[in-house]
C-alpha cells in the first residue's frame, strides 16, 4: 500500500522547470536555427557528471566521508567513490586507494540540478565574469570547474571540515560544439561573449599589425643595445653620487667645528 502510494506521489509531482524550457522554448528554436528533419536530431542533454578529487582520503578516512555527504547534499543523490586504477610511486597512490567520489544524474535529478547551478549557484560566484565558452571537447559536451562548494546554498558554511572543489560535466547528444553551446546557451547558461564557438573574429587591419610589429622589434632593438652599453662600459651608467650643496656643506662644517669645541671645553 506504502509502494502504490509513493509511486501515485511521483506521478503526481510536476516536471522539471528546466525540462518544460527546453520542450517549449529551446527544442523549437533549434530546430528552426539549425534545420533539423525530424525532432529526434535536436540536441538534449544526456547526463550530468559531478567530479570531487579528494586525494587526502587516502590518509583519512572521515575525509572521504565528509567528501561524499557534501557531494550528496549537492546532488541530491549518493555518490559513488573513485578508486585507483593503478599505482603511481610520485604520487604515493596504490592501486585501489580511494581518490575521489563521483555522482551521475540523468532525468528529472539532471535537470533539477542543471536549474539550481544556472539560477542559484553561479551566480554567487564572486567575480564572475561569464563561463568560459571554449570548454567544449568537440562533441557537444561542456565541462567546467567550480573552486568553492560553498557557492551551493545546500552547503553550510559552518558545517564543513574544508573548501573543496568539484567538475561539472554535462553530456549532450549534440554532434557538434556550435549546436551543445545553442542547447546551453538556450537553457540558460551564462557563457562569456569572447570565444562563442562559431562566432566571427574581428579582423585586424594587416598595415596597424604590422606597425605594431616593428614599433616591438625596434623597442627589443633599442634595450638590448643599452644592455651591451652596460656591459661594456658599466663606470658610464652607474649612478653618480650625490654631491651636498652649499647650504648643506656649511650647515656640516658648523656642526663639526661646535662638536669640536664642546669636546675641547674644560669640565667645571
Amino acid at each position: 500500500m506504502e509502494a502504490a502510494t509513493v509511486t501515485e506521489a511521483q506521478r503526481a509531482a510536476p516536471p522539471p522547470r528546466m525540462r518544460e524550457t527546453y520542450e517549449n522554448e529551446v527544442l523549437p528554436a533549434l530546430e528552426r536555427k539549425f534545420g533539423y528533419s525530424s525532432r529526434m536530431q535536436v540536441p538534449r542533454l544526456v547526463k550530468i557528471t559531478l567530479n570531487m578529487g579528494v586525494g587526502e582520503a587516502k590518509q583519512s578516512t572521515p575525509i572521504l566521508e565528509a567528501a561524499t555527504e557534501q557531494l550528496a547534499t549537492i546532488a541530491g543523490q549518493h555518490p559513488n567513490t573513485r578508486r585507483a586504477r593503478r599505482s603511481i610511486a610520485s604520487f604515493k597512490v596504490r592501486e585501489g586507494m580511494p581518490v575521489g567520489v563521483s555522482v551521475t544524474l540523468r532525468g528529472a535529478r539532471m535537470w533539477e540540478f542543471l536549474d539550481r547551478l544556472i539560477t542559484i549557484a553561479i551566480p554567487r560566484i564572486r567575480d564572475f565574469r561569464g563561463l568560459n565558452p571554449r570548454s567544449f571537447d568537440g562533441r557537444g559536451n561542456y565541462s567546467l570547474g567550480i573552486r568553492e562548494q560553498l557557492i551551493f546554498p545546500e552547503i553550510d558554511y559552518d558545517s564543513i571540515d574544508e573548501v573543496r572543489g568539484l567538475d561539472v560535466a554535462i553530456s549532450t547528444s549534440a554532434p557538434s560544439d556550435a549546436e551543445g553551446f545553442e542547447l546551453l546557451l538556450g537553457l540558460g547558461m551564462p557563457f562569456a561573449q569572447e570565444g562563442r564557438p562559431g562566432a566571427v573574429e574581428p579582423e585586424v587591419d594587416p598595415e596597424e599589425e604590422r606597425r605594431l610589429e616593428e614599433a616591438r622589434a625596434r623597442a627589443e632593438a633599442e634595450q638590448a643595445a643599452l644592455e651591451q652599453l652596460k656591459e661594456e662600459n658599466p663606470d658610464a651608467y652607474a649612478k653618480p653620487e650625490r654631491e651636498p650643496e652649499e647650504g648643506e656643506e656649511g650647515e656640516a662644517e658648523s656642526s663639526d667645528s661646535d662638536q669640536t669645541s664642546n669636546d675641547e671645553s674644560p669640565e667645571e
